[in-house]
């Protein structure tokens, strides 16, 4: 039987400033998925990366008065140090204005595109919004304003390379429309098709060198042009894995995986659905297999964005309450479809009732229970202990839940699935109150010791399966868990606490 191969990727934010939660949300969610599909047998490669060649770094860095590279360089290194404090699994990270592989690929790419007819030079005058590094009609403005950002977008005429998208509005709507290119959740699929349906304009790919301020990858064949920053940023996704340099990661990633998964904002949809399928189809290479979609993160109603000034560090966060009370709150409270509010009110309550109370406190108690009623040792018994037909079922049902919410790109009911199981247990426990039959059989009552014996084999049965099921979404946490299940000699560990409360 084949073995599966998962190529997963994140984008790659611009590194005009340091990384705030929203990217967190992309970078724990690709690491679930990650983790996931390796604990079923699949090779998984998740890459990562930043956007180097972007105006707005080249603009942030005069602003603050020094070198664009150095200030690229200090930013960058920030978003790759996230690794640590969000516990990610991440394989690979491609900077764009460093990455040797990424200025042949890009390159390659570019004359993949031009030999196939599809770039041509034109004169252009437009609205331009640098936050979105995206030229709009003054009909997709809002008041005369960039819905994303709330500026004014600049008046630019210039002469660029374009891109014939309108050429592949067909066969974009029939792969979308297929499946064949999945982009999950439905209403991001059908906002897709709609852009589709409203007919497909040329896009530019290009920037002069004088407004572009010298930064970037130059056209090949002509210096006066630099790649525009979506084009090249873009391009990472198969840049990273040799396509410029015949590496045999493109062959083994690319054209040779059975799923090819780019997760993404809802803010750069139109970039990776309509504008990058395009590119690829132009190249006569292979599109993604799934675009899965995440609405925003916000704070007081405002989206989280260095842009905006609206924004929260990942890192001082982790490292004040925990990586796992962030992975948690980012796993259990943003909604498959819609934006999610931050506060530090809902992070510390989510984590101590779900996390300290519910999961820690249970963990405690049934290894606690076990020391106090078996010196250590669970029971080995097959019986059935009565009531515990609903913890049995959330147990039997949580594999296949979360896999088919995780399919779904839904990880609010997949970390439900997990939840069910510690809930069920606390719930069965002060039903069977296993210390009125521990009283019982200290009299000499058999029926009540047998009854112990399979309400504790049931109770750690369900703790070693929501540890297991809780691997991909608490690593740290479930390793925890599973190193208070394991036995030495036929015996647990002494219970230690598992997880602290937490507070402002």
């Amino acid at each position: 039987m084949a073995i599966a191969r998962t190529y997963l990727t994140t984008t790659i934010p611009y590194v005009n400033a340091r990384p705030h939660l929203g990217f967190a949300l992309e970078l724990v969610q690709a690491d679930v998925l990650a983790r996931y599909r390796r604990s079923r047998g699949d090779q998984v490669r998740f890459q990562t990366g930043t956007d180097d060649n972007s105006l707005k770094n080249v603009l942030a860095a005069e602003a603050a008065g020094v070198a664009v590279q150095e200030l690229v360089d200090r930013n960058a290194d920030a978003f790759v140090a996230l690794r640590e404090p969000l516990g990610l699994s991440v394989d690979d990270v491609i900077r764009t204005s460093r990455d040797p592989r990424h200025r042949a690929g890009v390159e390659r790419f570019w004359r993949a595109c031009s030999d196939a007819g599809d770039l041509y030079r034109r004169h252009y005058q437009g609205l331009y919004c640098v936050g979105c590094e995206q030229f709009y009609t003054q009909a997709e403005l809002d008041g005369g304003r960039c819905a994303e950002h709330g500026t004014k977008p600049q008046q630019v005429a210039e002469e660029n390379w374009f891109f014939r998208l309108s050429r592949y509005a067909d066969q974009l709507r029939a792969v979308i429309g297929s499946g064949r290119l999945r982009i999950e959740p439905a209403e991001r699929r059908n906002e897709v098709l709609s852009f589709i349906a409203g007919g497909l304009a040329d896009f530019s790919i290009s920037r002069s060198t004088a407004r572009a301020h010298g930064w970037g990858i130059p056209v090949p064949g002509d210096p006066s042009q630099v790649i525009y920053v979506w084009w090249d940023a873009l391009g990472n996704y198969i840049t990273a894995l040799g396509y410029g340099t015949g590496g045999a990661d493109y062959q083994r990633w690319w054209t040779g995986s059975s799923s090819r998964i780019h997760l993404v904002g809802k803010g750069v949809l139109r970039f990776h659905a309509v504008y990058w399928p395009a590119m690829l189809l132009s190249a006569g290479q292979p599109l993604p297999t799934d675009i899965l979609v995440h609405d925003y993160l916000t704070i007081g109603g405002r989206k989280i964005s260095k842009s905006s000034g609206v924004t929260i560090d990942p890192a001082d966060l982790a490292g004040r309450y925990g990586t796992d009370a962030v992975r948690w709150w980012l796993l259990r409270e943003v909604p498959r479809v819609g934006d999610a509010d931050f506060t530090i009110e809902r992070l510390i309550a989510r984590t101590n009732d779900e996390l300290a109370n519910g999961l820690g406190n249970l963990v405690n108690r049934v290894v606690s229970m076990i020391h106090r009623y078996r010196a250590g040792y669970p029971p080995q018994t097959s019986d059935l202990a009565p009531g515990s037909q609903a913890l049995q079922a959330a147990c039997l049902r949580a594999p296949e839940v979360i896999g088919a919410a995780l399919a779904d790109f839904d990880f609010r009911r997949a970390t439900a699935a997990v939840w069910a199981i510690v809930d069920a247990a606390n719930r069965f426990i002060s039903q069977v109150r296993p210390w009125d039959l521990a009283k019982a059989e200290r009299s000499g009552d058999t029926d009540a010791a047998h009854q112990l014996d399979a309400v504790l084999a049931a109770l750690i049965g369900a703790i070693r399966t929501a540890g297991d099921e809780l691997k991909p979404f608490l690593p740290d946490t479930a390793d925890r868990i599973c190193r208070q299940c394991a036995t030495r000699n036929g015996q647990l560990p002494e219970p230690r606490p598992l997880l602290a409360r937490i507070t402002a």
